[in-house]
């Protein structure tokens, strides 16, 4: 089997969206820019995903709903054999697009919340009455009988209130939960002061492993890769294997996957390890996706371990974490550098630090 299977892409449909989020990797806006690509491209770019495997395809945005083909782009995924799932603010999803949304066979739809409150929420989403809206939406969904999952973006803002955004999920009737810790790109630069620290970060995902063992919901962390790490020494220290019975998704995956097993392609096409992490591999419009994912040297590069500098490269976790390589390249312009905000500290780093004597 091929180590680095294509498990997952994120296509971002669009730029255009209805909210203005002060995180927004994207920077999106109002209207769809003129390189989006056109629905006989989206058409090629599915056939050259599906011709790699069959991976989830997330249909993601800026917000996907404004595009006037996502239902038949959508439709045309599904019957080629990907699953098609969508990432969506929820404020469009009204009882007839969710009812749409069903009738396609969408298998899930994710929708972020990034408070508990409209207060708190809608302070991220810039938008009166975003998290009101969210909330029918994610109604909607239900009553359609499509099962909706709950992202949350987590920074020195809304840390405080991890768990009850988790409470707030299950009461609604989620079936999972999945948090992302900040990477300052896109809008998101202009909240850098809020981007947690190696501390706090290390924290929150300890929070975050101790609610993931007391609730029904799926999880996940991503953009977090510290936290396989963390889930493998808590679990050791309660006496735990980590196996797929134990931790479900979470035993099945690492930390940074892009470029791995995941592949990030903008709305012009080009190719990226994750939405994150601005550095190009190539464009769809130019080179075959097949090509691109099984060639491209910026993926080669990730996926050769032995490149990784700092203590990345000397970690005894690197298997299973191996840091956030967009988060590296945001700090320091070189994508193969330590994670900058990880606390843990390798026992090969230590020893090299003891006094020789």
């Amino acid at each position: 089997m091929n180590r680095f299977q294509l498990r997952l892409v994120a296509w971002e449909m669009t730029r255009a969206c209805n909210l203005a989020c002060v995180h927004c990797r994207a920077g999106a806006c109002s209207q769809p820019g003129p390189e989006q690509l056109t629905t006989d491209e989206g058409r090629s770019l599915i056939d050259g995903i599906r011709e790699v495997g069959q991976p989830i395809l997330i249909m993601t945005g800026g917000e996907p709903l404004l595009r006037p083909d996502f239902f038949e782009l959508a439709q045309y995924a599904l019957d080629v054999g990907l699953r098609a799932v969508v990432a969506t603010n929820g404020v469009l999803v009204t009882r007839e697009i969710a009812a749409r949304i069903a009738a396609v066979g969408i298998p899930r739809v994710s929708i972020s919340l990034d408070g508990p409150t409209a207060e708190t929420h809608d302070r991220f989403r810039m938008v009166e009455g975003a998290f009101d809206a969210s909330l029918r939406g994610i109604r909607n969904l239900r009553d359609a009988g499509v099962p909706v999952q709950i992202n949350t973006t987590l920074t020195r803002r809304n840390r405080d209130y991890l768990a009850n955004i988790m409470k707030l999920a299950e009461e609604i009737g989620a079936v999972a939960f999945h948090v992302f810790l900040l990477v300052p790109t896109g809008r998101a630069r202009d909240m850098a002061g809020e981007e947690m620290g190696p501390d706090e970060y290390e924290e929150s995902l300890l929070e975050f492993y101790r609610l993931s063992r007391a609730t029904p919901l799926e999880t996940k962390a991503t953009c977090a890769p510290q936290y396989y790490r963390i889930l493998r020494q808590e679990a050791r220290k309660e006496g735990i294997e980590v196996t797929e019975q134990t931790f479900g998704l979470d035993a099945r995956t690492r930390g940074c996957l892009g470029g791995l097993s995941f592949v990030f392609v903008s709305h012009r096409g080009d190719l990226q390890p994750c939405g994150y992490f601005d550095v190009q591999a190539g464009s769809v419009r130019e080179q075959s996706f097949a090509d691109l994912w099984g060639n491209a040297p910026l993926f080669k590069n990730l996926r050769t371990f032995s490149l990784l500098e700092g203590k990345c490269g000397k970690c005894d976790y690197l298997r299973f974490c191996g840091g956030c390589r967009a988060r590296a390249y945001e700090h320091t312009g070189n994508y193969m550098a330590e994670e900058p905000y990880c606390a843990y500290q390798p026992p090969s780093v230590l020893r090299a630090q003891r006094p020789q004597g």
